[in-house]
């Protein structure tokens, strides 16, 4: 941002021109109380005595008493603005982390207190939004359970590729619409500030792996867990277990038959799943992770929300969601205890 552009380049660009402005007005009232014309300044031999004279009474005071007060009002700007900085930074650190940031309007300065306020309300609308939209989706996702559940069922009484086929994806319909619940109920604990549970994350991690691997192997696959020094971090274990069967999911997706899918354990709040396939860019994950979105390493089970619903998981708990292409990587980072 140019300094013209910001508040403090604007108003110290005023004082100097004030400062200008009244130089030459001093100027101009020491020639009027000199009586001195433009005859006598174009005089060569007065000319040394008039510029001692003007740089005894005049250059000399202004610069002694100019200097401390440009410092004082730079100084004095500075600080009437520091709360709007404070403020700004506490809004990207909660950003897309947490409901209920507001802006401390008793901080701030007068002149910047309606500001302030129209945010605030602004968030307010923001956060009533969110929840009708949480409320709808879990809505929606608890309705569709009892049809799913009833066509399962019907499924289960027919013979054939076809209907193997169905009840394969009612199955991951089902999986999808128990994760959109539990993510609604996540939220709602969020909003509601419910204290979070330790969650140990070496013994989940265990937990998954041993769950997913007879169809891993059946699929022609091997996944394996390494390293046991995630630790323990505060949240919802089984948030957190749904999200890193997602991406074992996904790895185990990608993954040619006849390699392995390798679950780490190996840095204290995090865990990661190294998959066999080309990596993934972060540029590639910022658009995987929005609804609706599908490619590679997108979920399969038909809405594509695989990633998206880990990275709102993690999003829930303070973390996120990264990528390391090289290593062929998805890790989940978790704030610590």
């Amino acid at each position: 941002m140019k300094g013209s552009d910001s508040i403090v380049g604007r108003l110290t660009l005023s004082l100097t021109l004030v400062a200008l402005i009244g130089a030459l007005l001093l100027l101009l009232f020491i020639g009027i109380e000199y009586r001195m014309s433009f005859a006598e300044l174009s005089d060569a031999s007065a000319l040394p005595a008039i510029i001692h004279e003007l740089t005894e009474h005049v250059v000399i005071p202004m610069l002694l008493l100019a200097t401390p007060m440009t410092l004082t009002g730079l100084w004095a700007i500075r600080r009437a603005l520091k709360p709007l900085e404070e403020a700004a930074r506490k809004i990207d650190a909660a950003q897309g982390q947490s409901r209920g940031v507001r802006v401390e309007v008793e901080s701030l300065p007068l002149e910047a207190k309606p500001f302030a306020r129209s945010v605030n309300a602004l968030l307010d609308r923001v956060d009533v939004a969110a929840a009708m939209h949480e409320a709808f989706a879990a809505d929606i996702a608890h309705e569709l359970r009892t049809p799913l559940t009833l066509l399962s069922l019907e499924l289960d009484q027919l013979d054939g590729a076809k209907s193997e086929q169905l009840r394969l994806d009612v199955g991951a319909m089902r999986r999808l619409i128990d994760q959109l619940m539990l993510l609604a109920q996540v939220d709602a604990e969020r909003a509601a500030h419910t204290s979070p549970t330790p969650v140990d994350l070496v013994e989940l991690a265990g937990d998954v792996v041993a769950q997913m691997a007879p169809a891993a192997l059946a699929d022609g696959r091997q996944i394996e867990l390494n390293g046991e020094n995630s630790g323990v971090v505060p949240g919802r274990r089984e948030a957190i277990a749904a999200a890193l069967r997602n991406l074992v999911e996904n790895a185990l997706r990608v993954t040619p038959a006849g390699d392995t899918v390798v679950v780490l354990a190996d840095r204290p709040g995090e865990l990661a799943v190294r998959d066999g396939g080309e990596g993934l860019s972060p540029e590639r994950l910022d658009i995987l992770v929005q609804r609706l979105r599908r490619a590679d390493h997108a979920s399969s089970n038909g809405a594509g929300l695989g990633l998206a619903i880990v990275a709102r998981i993690m999003a829930a708990h303070g973390g996120r969601l990264v990528t390391n292409p090289d290593r062929r990587e998805l890790r989940l980072i978790f704030p610590l205890c």
